[in-house]
């Protein structure tokens, strides 16, 4: 069977999930690329170096975000959101890497799997800046398919 996802089991879905994927486009260039994230609140929280994806969101800051699980090719949900990108200095910077870690830390079982910049204050040992962002939603879709 085949359906759509309601607003609040898209949110169950991206609260539950860690690794998504944001789209971004800049001029006539599309680009996908997955990261690790956490949800709260109507927000994706994010951090990650500059590269392509800060400069395509910063360029154009409407994103749209994808998260899945998939059991089998019979039995998956999958949604995605657009929304505003954001990028936070500050008290908010802060707020934003607190709910990172405390979605992130329990997940991680050794020290190899501590991410190595942008969550401690000694910089990332790098000429490239450690960005923290999150994406207000503005819209969500979502479908499933259930065996």
């Amino acid at each position: 069977m085949l359906g759509s996802l309601n607003r609040v089991q898209i949110d169950y879905l991206l609260t539950s999930q860690v690794i998504g994927r944001i789209g971004c486009c800049f001029e006539n260039e599309v680009y996908v690329v997955p990261i690790t994230y956490a949800y709260k609140d109507d927000y994706i929280y994010g951090h990650t170096l500059e590269g392509t994806k800060i400069e395509f969101m910063r360029s154009n800051p409407n994103v749209c975000f994808q998260v899945d699980v998939i059991e089998n090719l019979a039995n998956w949900q999958s949604a995605i959101v657009w929304g505003n990108y954001e990028e936070l200095e500050g008290d908010l910077r802060e707020d934003a890497l607190q709910v990172f870690v405390n979605r992130i830390q329990p997940l991680m079982s050794s020290e190899t799997d501590r991410p190595r910049y942008g969550l401690d204050r000694k910089g990332t040992g790098t000429n490239r800046k450690t960005v923290v962002f999150r994406i207000k939603i503005t819209k969500a879709t979502g479908r499933y398919e259930k065996k």
